[in-house]
């Protein structure tokens, strides 16, 4: 079952890159008493991922902090050294980069893309949500390709 807008956050570690290597950070610690944008990806380092979608959260992460969000997070089921070595590239260091290695978040979110016809495994659909103090209130899912609906402009509008 896919979560929506009034579901709360599911409990679950993900993974980012602390000064010694990666480390375990709860959703509790991401969401709880924030206001959070976060956004994921099918993959870190493919075309569509690294030439629009995570640019423009790059580039827009000031006029978004500046409508009351605390923390932009990008996520992919990628490993933690695989999402900080791609937000170093992408000068992304306004984000929170989250590996979501195993997929269990991307599970427990309902957001799962089959990825095994591309030779990708199980991914994480392109998504966006708005998330305040670990309830969703909004939620946009890309129907296919492209990056529209998940964008960084289309989610600050709704800020």
């Amino acid at each position: 079952m896919t979560i929506k807008a009034g579901d709360k956050i599911p409990a679950a570690t993900l993974k980012t890159m602390g000064e010694k290597g990666p480390v375990d950070i709860s959703t509790d610690d991401i969401f709880k008493g924030k206001k959070v944008l976060l956004f994921a990806v099918p993959g870190a380092f493919t075309p569509g991922c690294s030439i629009t979608h995570l640019p423009g959260y790059v580039v827009n992460a000031d006029k978004i902090k500046a409508k009351g969000v605390d923390t932009i997070a990008c996520m992919a089921v990628n490993d933690a050294f695989v999402m900080d070595a791609w937000g170093k590239s992408q000068n992304a260091e306004e984000l929170l980069m989250l590996g979501d290695g195993n997929g269990d978040f991307t599970a427990a979110l309902g957001l799962e893309l089959d990825g095994t016809g591309f030779g990708l495994g199980k991914r994480c659909q392109r998504f966006a949500m708005i998330v305040d103090d670990g309830t969703v209130t909004h939620l946009n899912v890309e129907p296919g390709a492209g990056v529209d609906v998940s964008s960084a402009e289309t989610m600050l509008a709704l800020l």
